[in-house]
């Protein structure tokens, strides 16, 4: 009868799993990068409710639509902050 490898093969892995480097711990974010994160999440909600609020006439009159791309901006640069946060 041929003989099993399954006992070797286990064998192998747990002495491989015990020689594998030790993983190197990730860097933290700086202090400011928490709050910037929140800032601009809320600050670009604020802009959009305003510009919707006030029927474009603020924050800035002149960009019209653009106040909406302005705000969604900085939603969207929270959130990829977001993506990063350690």
């Amino acid at each position: 009868m041929p003989k099993s490898r399954g006992r070797e093969g286990a064998k192998a892995r747990a002495k491989r799993a015990t020689e594998l480097p030790q993983t190197q711990k990730l860097k933290s974010n700086p202090p400011w990068f928490v709050p910037l994160m929140c800032a601009l999440m809320i600050v670009g909600v604020l802009w959009v409710a305003t510009f919707y609020i006030t029927s474009g006439a603020l924050p800035i009159e002149s960009l019209r639509y653009w106040n909406l791309g302005i705000g969604m901006g900085m939603i969207m640069a929270g959130f990829m902050m977001a993506t990063n946060w350690r």
